[in-house]
């Protein structure tokens, strides 16, 4: 069944992005905010959505749906579809081409399917629980840094004042005791850096379950660490990723500042 979700799940990830780069560099358009004037949604999101939406009802109708612009739905069979149609929209707006379609299966144990693809590199990377971390058919294994002076980590940030304030200062304790910090703008990719070794390490507040579920798994299946844990002001949740060397280091500078 894993394997059938998979092909699924790539299949539909490489439709919508391959729509999405017909629309990349072009007009702008329909766009609205979300949660303050920098969170963007646009026209490209929601037409991803949708495509993602007709091709997994089409094949799986009784799965549950979670997805970032609103599509919602029950499970009947014990899967979910944790879906954002377009990680890295502030990107894609700018036309500075980092941005993924990231697609995870969940079931009452946790993730079962991860499928982060991007576009722009024609890069797809997967997971199946249990079978490892791929990227176009080569496994994937994290880095084996064992120093995190000498880690390149990477970040994000939120889009209210007061949460990204809570952040930098957060980073700000990271960047004195890492080789450097990188914020490319798509938790997805950023996770998939770590599964590929990239990155070091990847930590981020405020990240909702669509930014994170495939990334997660990936990252948990090329044999690294994922933590969890509550954002620095109100409510939230802080994801940390690293080799498993480094996660203790990197998660109590993260968690416990």
């Amino acid at each position: 069944m894993t394997t059938e979700l998979l092909a699924l799940a790539s299949e539909a990830a490489r439709g919508a992005g391959e729509l999405l780069l017909k629309s990349f560099g072009g007009d702008r358009e329909e766009i609205s905010t979300k949660s303050s004037p920098t969170d963007l949604v646009s026209k490209a999101d929601r037409d991803s959505e949708r495509f993602l939406l007709d091709i997994i009802a089409a094949e799986r109708p009784n799965d549950g749906i979670l997805a970032e612009e609103g599509g919602r739905a029950e499970s009947s069979t014990g899967y979910r579809w944790v879906i954002d149609p377009l990680d890295g929209t502030v990107n894609f707006l700018f036309r500075i081409p980092v941005w993924a379609v990231s697609l995870a299966v969940e079931d009452p144990d946790g993730g079962v399917v991860g499928v982060v693809y991007d576009p722009n590199r024609d890069e797809m990377f997967t997971a199946q629980r249990g079978e490892g971390a791929w990227l176009d058919g080569r496994r994937l294994t994290v880095s084996t840094r064992a120093d995190l002076t000498t880690s390149l980590v990477g970040t994000g940030f939120a889009y209210e004042a007061m949460r990204r304030i809570a952040q930098a200062r957060i980073a700000a304790e990271v960047l004195g005791k890492v080789r450097d910090i990188r914020r490319a703008g798509s938790a997805a990719l950023d996770l998939c850096s770590v599964a590929c070794g990239r990155l070091d390490g990847f930590f981020e507040a405020y990240t909702q379950p669509w930014d994170r579920a495939a990334g997660a798994l990936i990252v948990a299946e090329a044999g690294g660490v994922v933590t969890e844990g509550p954002a620095p002001v109100g409510e939230g949740t802080t994801i940390v990723a690293s080799n498993e060397i480094l996660h203790d280091e990197l998660r109590r500078l993260v968690l416990d500042n």
